[in-house]
């Protein structure tokens, strides 16, 4: 039987709030920035999240069973292509410190855990070109962060 994470990736069961996957990939980009209970769930991981206490803890087992999901992998990746529009349509995360930057770093992560290297790298390749473009504003802390999330040092 699915866990709970597995089966609000797969769009069939609630997240902590009673919304489902299609509610929160409808979010508007203001929605988005303002919120900061549903990234958890898009993006699970094996620890627990410090801005957002009683988010859902990703486990090994519930892990596997969303990698060996054909439909959870593809609610990961409209999660993905959601948040890629998200960084690419706005720029307030382009500044030395944002609580998006911490995000970016679950993002990478969770995509590199669930998805692959491959499909990491890519969301690193498009939030770093952005960075890049915006005269590199974003702290190398973050960068760091972001390269850690990769599995490169």
């Amino acid at each position: 039987m699915p866990g709970t994470i597995h089966r609000f990736l797969r769009g069939e069961g609630p997240d902590g709030r009673g919304r489902l996957l299609a509610d929160v990939l409808a979010f508007d980009d203001d929605r988005i920035e303002a919120l900061h209970d549903f990234i958890q769930w898009l993006f699970p991981l094996p620890q627990p999240s410090r801005a957002a206490p009683g988010a859902p803890v990703l486990g090994e087992e519930e892990a596997a069973a969303i990698r060996g999901d054909a439909q959870a992998q593809e609610g990961l990746r409209a999660a993905l292509a959601r948040m890629e529009r998200f960084y690419a349509a706005t720029d307030h995360w382009l500044r030395p410190f944002d609580h998006n930057h911490l995000r970016i770093s679950r993002i990478i992560a969770a995509t590199r855990n669930l998805l692959g290297p491959e499909e990491a790298r890519g969301f690193h390749a498009a939030v770093t070109a952005r960075n890049e473009a915006a005269g590199h504003p974003i702290n190398p802390e973050s960068l760091r962060h972001w390269a850690r999330a990769l599995g490169r040092g």
